[in-house]
């Protein structure tokens, strides 16, 4: 099995089914430093576009992929930063599509779609899933803790503009945090940001992994269900879940594999090596635990696990 580098999966998602990823940016890099980051805190700020990878490179591994007849039902341009920072990335969609006859999605926190030239390469996309964490600088600032070249009202005007112009499918995703964000106030001024923006769907995610900050929590059951009313919008944690995958034929590995950029709690974990006939569950889970390439984190009362 050749080892693959930017293509991965096909991993569960709650918005789009079974997504075959690729990631085209090096680990936390990006333009946030958002405090619910799954990843943790970001290491590497930029504004700046590049082609971190050869995109020579990334396509021969998703040619590899398709060769292999594995089921997903989208794929993916998400990353393990922002995607958009990737100076090939309306190049990367096109030869994608021509490889496929599957969706090609974006997973962004559209903060460059203030750049005319950006908007028009990621509208390549048929389906676009950007961030809309804040309502005003101060949360901007706050939740997202930007880059510096970056303001609240800047972003936000990129988003209008993108979806004026985009012509399929864009669906918002916006982070409910307890105590910073989910209060009645903040949801009436997200319902006037929103009557702005053309979108097909709204999702109403909450931190469920743990986050960068630990003063980061999950929002209240109530405080979601009010926000689903306002907003009318798709609650994510309601979404169904269809199990993960790998085609890395060693079982600690396959695992180490996914959970390099999308983390795993014990239970999915123990799912993920039920469909594998694996016998010794326990001992995995014990390997994992004292791997130290590993980081173990005690979130919501069950273990997570996540790639250093």
């Amino acid at each position: 099995m050749k080892e693959l580098k930017y293509v991965y999966g096909p991993v569960p998602s709650r918005r789009l089914g079974i997504s075959l990823g690729i990631s085209p940016i090096p680990k936390k890099t990006c333009n946030y430093s958002c405090i619910y980051c799954q990843l943790g805190r970001t290491d590497r700020m930029t504004n700046t576009r590049q082609d971190f990878f050869p995109l020579a490179d990334i396509l021969e591994e998703v040619e590899y992929v398709l060769k292999s007849d594995i089921y997903f039902d989208v794929i993916t341009i998400v990353g393990e930063g922002e995607p958009t920072l990737y100076r090939s990335l309306g190049l990367l969609i096109e030869e994608v599509q021509r490889r496929t006859d599957k969706p090609v999605a974006v997973i962004t926190n559209g903060a460059l779609f203030y750049d005319s030239e950006i908007r028009k390469e990621i509208a390549r996309a048929d389906i676009v899933s950007p961030t809309l964490d804040a309502f005003d600088e101060a949360s901007f600032k706050k939740i997202n803790r930007p880059h510096g070249a970056l303001s609240y009202e800047k972003v936000m005007q990129g988003l209008k503009d993108f979806s004026a112009e985009y012509s399929g499918q864009l669906w918002l995703e916006l982070m409910l945090i307890k105590d910073y964000n989910d209060d009645e106030i903040s949801l009436q001024k997200y319902a006037k940001a929103l009557q702005d923006i053309r979108y097909e769907r709204l999702y109403i995610n909450t931190p469920v992994r743990p986050p960068a900050e630990s003063s980061v929590h999950a929002a209240d059951r109530a405080q979601i269900e009010k926000a689903v009313d306002i907003l009318n919008g798709v609650s994510i944690d309601l979404l169904v879940s269809q199990g993960f995958h790998s085609e890395v034929t060693d079982d600690y590995q396959a695992i180490l594999s996914i959970i390099k950029r999308h983390p795993m709690n014990q239970f999915e974990i123990e799912g993920f090596l039920e469909t594998r006939d694996v016998k010794d569950i326990d001992g995995t889970i014990s390997r994992l635990k004292a791997d130290p390439e590993v980081d173990t984190v005690n979130y919501k009362g069950y273990i997570t696990f996540r790639l250093q």
